[in-house]
């Protein structure tokens, strides 16, 4: 089954790409540059294709290093300009490291999306000091990174887009998960502060909140519970990664451009309410 959903994911994406590349699609980010952080698998590595398909010139940057490897090199195949870098975003050094190679290799950078992130589910008074500074180091201190190294370049050129992944758990409370919540709260604050900070520059930043992703991260939890899941949600199905890509793409766009300091939900309603008889 895992096996099936992946092959299933990454056909879907390289469906999306190739007909990009036949003119399908309006090439809305041809010729940027875009730092795709925990971009070797899942929501993160849709994103990328995405953007790819594009027009777009892709920094495939994630811890595993390997994995990075595959998707920038699948990328070239297709003809995009694409390198992997590996980071653990929660360091400074190594995001300094990724944002100097990326303006080494392409002279820019345009667009920022901060996908990186972990989760965990434990009770409050489980969750230990350190599962906690981890789940806030990379969830939300590697976001700050990130945008804080990635700055002065936009600024100089008066340009960028900056999307950060947020999730509908920033909205409410769901029980056992507070660190994570409280990770994703933060980052629809950063969001928002950094949005009015950067307009003068031209600089817009939003973020996307994904409800529950169909991705091997999630594999567990869907197994278990898939039509509980599937029957919360209003439009009565579960994320693909391309969903949350497709929002992001309208974001880094200029379709955008008038845009900032916004989340954009990308639940299938789920934020809203749940589906009817639920």
């Amino acid at each position: 089954m895992k096996h099936v959903c992946v092959k299933a994911m990454t056909i879907a994406m390289a469906a999306s790409y190739t007909r990009s590349r036949r003119g399908d699609m309006l090439m809305r980010v041809k010729d940027k540059v875009a730092i795709v952080t925990g971009a070797a698998q899942g929501i993160g590595e849709g994103i990328a294709t995405r953007l790819a398909g594009e027009g777009a010139r892709i920094a495939v940057v994630d811890m595993k290093l390997e994995m990075a490897n595959e998707v920038a090199k699948s990328l070239k195949e297709k003809g995009t300009d694409a390198i992997a870098l590996q980071a653990d975003t929660s360091k400074k050094p190594e995001v300094q490291a990724v944002i100097d190679e990326a303006i080494s290799h392409f002279k820019r950078i345009d667009i920022l999306v901060n996908n990186a992130g972990i989760h965990r589910m434990s009770k409050v008074t489980e969750i230990t000091e350190e599962t906690w500074d981890k789940i806030l180091n990379i969830n939300l201190k590697g976001y700050f990174l990130m945008i804080q190294a990635v700055a002065p370049h936009m600024q100089k050129q008066s340009y960028g887009k900056v999307v950060n992944i947020a999730s509908v758990a920033a909205y409410g409370g769901i029980s056992d998960q507070v660190h994570y919540n409280a990770s994703k709260g933060g980052i629809i604050s950063l969001t928002r502060s950094l949005a009015l900070e950067f307009a003068p520059f031209k600089i817009n930043v939003n973020a996307v909140s994904p409800g529950t992703v169909e991705t091997l991260g999630n594999k567990r939890f869907l197994d278990r519970y898939r039509e509980l899941v599937e029957k919360r949600i209003p439009l009565g199905r579960i994320a693909q990664p391309a969903d949350i890509a497709n929002a992001v793409l309208f974001l880094v766009s200029d379709e955008a451009e008038y845009i900032t300091g916004q989340c954009l939900s990308v639940c299938g309603g789920l934020s809203i309410g749940t589906a009817p008889g639920i």
